[in-house]
């Protein structure tokens, strides 16, 4: 009997976290949720209650994580994989009951509050220099020896783009080929929903912001960064780097129009935001001119004075 309860509560749950997934496929799962839709199925038989619930819970778990779903904060722009779950053998005819609760349309999602609360503690250093200055590159040497999580603008905005029932493919697709700045509410979200599912609190965020009010709006909505590392380059060696990338990339930007038009935008629209920082020594500045291992020692001992580690 306890056996039929369980199946009896995935079924109730299965139904809610499909009906979630059509309105709002990127809402929270959380394990409470789960729990109370467990709850709310089991309490409609008045027999085999003993052991019901443990058994209803780890049966709606397993539900979930089959299904796709997640029990935390998914990362944006990664596809989920919404692979059916086996359907429960019918159960076989019991004491007659009273009605179930109605379910839940949606689960709720996280307040604006609980998500500041939750990056209260953490560091974010903006990572901005022109296209092909090696920002990549430079990220990648950070979180080896020092931990951070890089979180690439342009990549998240790239994975979104390609995320199958994506409300914004089509615009950030437009905007990225013609080598506009994506409207910012857009990006903002993306960053915000990474760091939260990352679960850690260090963060390099490259590429972004490209504008001062995308500097200023997420310092207010979600954390104020802690400074922002320069990699200055002459316009003639990134265009050289980037010409060689898109040889192979397969990047729709990689062209020598969106390039140029990259450079513009960069002094336009994101110099000034260097500018802004500089006036309050939140930047700190390094040439990309040498060897990338080269320019790699110059940016470590600037962390290694900051965060006291490495040495």
């Amino acid at each position: 009997m306890s056996a039929r309860v369980a199946a009896s509560a995935s079924s109730a749950a299965r139904r809610v976290l499909a009906s979630a997934s059509q309105t709002a496929p990127r809402r929270l799962f959380s394990a409470s949720s789960i729990r109370n839709a467990a709850q709310d199925k089991a309490a409609s038989s008045t027999s085999a209650r003993s052991g019901s619930n443990w058994l209803a819970i780890t049966g709606l778990t397993a539900l979930a994580a089959t299904s796709g779903y997640y029990l935390f904060s998914p990362v944006e722009g990664k596809p989920v994989n919404n692979k059916k779950a086996a359907t429960p053998e019918p159960e076989a005819p019991t004491q007659p009951a009273a009605a179930p609760a109605p379910e839940k349309s949606s689960l709720p999602e996280l307040s604006a509050a609980d998500k500041k609360k939750a990056l209260q503690d953490t560091t974010v250093i903006f990572v901005l220099g022109g296209p092909g200055a090696g920002k990549g590159t430079q990220c990648a040497n950070l979180v080896r020896d020092f931990g951070f999580v890089h979180l690439s603008a342009g990549d998240l905005l790239r994975a979104e783009q390609e995320r199958p029932g994506s409300q914004y493919g089509e615009l950030i697709k437009t905007y990225i080929r013609e080598g506009n700045i994506v409207p910012m509410e857009v990006t903002i979200a993306l960053l915000e929903n990474a760091m939260l599912a990352s679960g850690q609190t260090r963060f390099l965020i490259d590429g972004f912001p490209r504008k001062m009010d995308q500097a200023l709006k997420f310092e207010e909505a979600v954390v104020p960064s802690k400074f922002t590392l320069y990699f200055e380059c002459p316009e003639e060696v990134m265009l050289r780097r980037l010409m060689k990338r898109g040889e192979t990339s397969g990047r729709a930007d990689d062209n020598i129009e969106s390039i140029k038009k990259r450079f513009r935008v960069f002094t336009e629209t994101s110099y000034p935001v260097i500018e802004h920082y500089s006036k309050s020594g939140k930047v700190h500045k390094v040439s990309c001119v040498d060897a990338p291992d080269a320019v790699y020692a110059n940016v470590k001992e600037i962390f290694n004075k900051l965060f006291n580690e490495n040495k």
